[in-house]
């Protein structure tokens, strides 16, 4: 392998120092884009791993379905169709990875003669069932397309459209992401460059992967801007991301993703638990307007609050109401200090902070909307087929709301975004995020 071929898998699967890929999770990631025989626009996972690449695709994916095409009926499209929103979709996110257009966008192909046939689930297993691990001593021979214009790389990946459905596609395009970004600037953004993107144990996608095909940069949180923790430097996502990203592990209080993750430009979220992605999704604009004066605070008071304790010492409130344009003199903060904090605690709380500055303020989302919700893996839908769940979201305010619905893993990963969310689901059960 050429010196750059290794440091491609060195970064996705770890140095082999630090162990060996077992064949068998190496082997869960060699699939192509598959469309679903019964669900024309959704992607289907054979095997647990691959999600971390399947669950952003399929997220810009639908986001270029339901809002670039002029059709109603979203969910059922030609083949010629499909060609064309995988490869507009795997192209614009190489855009977003580009660094610099001057060192133009690199497509991982298989080397000629040895492309494999598009194939079904089936046909991909037999194929790869003697496909070596990367470690092995004879690897697949790759080859590499370097293209120096957006215009090329739009051809360019439409023509390689069956080496994506094909045989170690999903692999591929991945490999293309890294290759286009560059590896030097995805360790420079990346936390901890001695793990790989790839769990070996599990199989598993990193944070920094996901952050990489949601927004372009491989950093590892999902924090707004970047933060300073004992004298480092700790990276987050730098702007609103055209898809969203929301976690289990937030109501678990593991983690808090940031405004430009939970208030993407469309209504659609990739949607973490401890193992698996799927896609969350509405059609309805109004939830994603333009950031409101009550966002834009309540997302600044956070920046100030890192720890996510509801409140921020008042020797801060200064900082915060000049990062605002809000009037800061020091007479007039002193002022506001005195009503916000009545009784000297030291402490401005975020409610009455918010209350004071930005009262009845309207979020302008409706009450109720339809939702449905994607997971690519057979075994977690119903009847083992790929299907989108469809169901209404109900937003019913700060007030006890008068349905209660289940208490679901999923409901508790959309609460992190809007706390009194119920759903109703129009299948029996609620969808499973695993």
């Amino acid at each position: 392998m050429s010196d750059l071929n290794k440091e491609v898998v060195d970064l996705v699967w770890g140095r082999p120092s630090r162990g060996v890929v077992s064949a068998s999770i190496f082997r869960r990631w060699t699939q192509g884009f598959a469309f679903c025989e019964n669900e024309q626009t959704a992607l289907e996972q054979f095997e647990g791993g691959p999600c971390a690449v399947l669950a952003p695709v399929q997220a810009f994916l639908l986001k270029n379905i339901l809002f670039n095409r002029e059709s109603s009926n979203w969910r059922q499209i030609t083949e010629e169709e499909q060609k064309t929103a995988l490869c507009s979709t795997l192209s614009e996110i190489l855009e977003s990875a580009c660094t610099s257009p001057s060192t133009g966008f690199c497509l991982v192909t298989w080397a000629k003669g040895q492309i494999p046939h598009t194939s079904t689930h089936t046909n991909t297993q037999s194929q790869t069932r003697d496909l070596p691990a990367p470690e092995s001593s004879q690897p697949p021979q790759e080859h590499k397309r370097t293209v120096m214009s957006v215009s090329g790389l739009r051809e360019e990946v439409l023509s390689l459209y069956h080496t994506w459905r094909g045989c170690c596609g999903v692999l591929l395009f991945l490999y293309s992401v890294i290759l286009t970004k560059g590896i030097e600037n995805i360790r420079n953004e990346i936390q901890d460059t001695m793990e790989p993107l790839i769990d070996r144990v599990h199989g598993h996608g990193s944070q920094s992967f996901v952050n990489l095909l949601v927004t372009g940069h491989a950093v590892s949180n999902v924090w707004d801007g970047d933060r300073e923790c004992s004298g480092m430097k700790l990276h987050g996502i730098y702007k609103q991301a055209s898809v969203g990203f929301l976690t289990l592990m937030e109501s678990l209080r593991y983690c808090k993703v940031g405004t430009f993750l939970k208030s993407p430009k469309f209504p659609i979220w990739i949607l973490g638990s401890e193992t698996h992605l799927s896609v969350f999704f509405a059609k309805e604009m109004s939830l994603v307007c333009p950031e409101s004066p009550l966002e834009q605070a309540r997302r600044v008071f956070q920046s100030f609050d890192p720890e996510d304790n509801g409140f921020i010492p008042d020797s801060l409130l200064e900082d915060v109401m000049k990062a605002l344009d809000l009037v800061s003199e020091p007479e007039y903060v002193s002022l506001v200090k005195s009503k916000l904090d009545p009784e000297s605690l030291g402490i401005i709380l975020l409610g009455p902070f918010l209350l004071e500055f930005f009262p009845d303020q309207d979020s302008g989302i409706p009450d109720s909307f339809p939702v449905y919700h994607y997971n690519g893996l057979k075994q977690s839908n119903h009847n083992d087929r790929v299907e989108y769940v469809e169901g209404t979201a109900l937003v019913l305010g700060f007030e006890d709301p008068m349905v209660r619905t289940d208490d679901t893993p999923v409901k508790r990963c959309l609460q992190t975004r809007w706390p009194y969310i119920e759903l109703l689901w129009t299948t029996d059960r609620s969808p499973s995020l695993n």
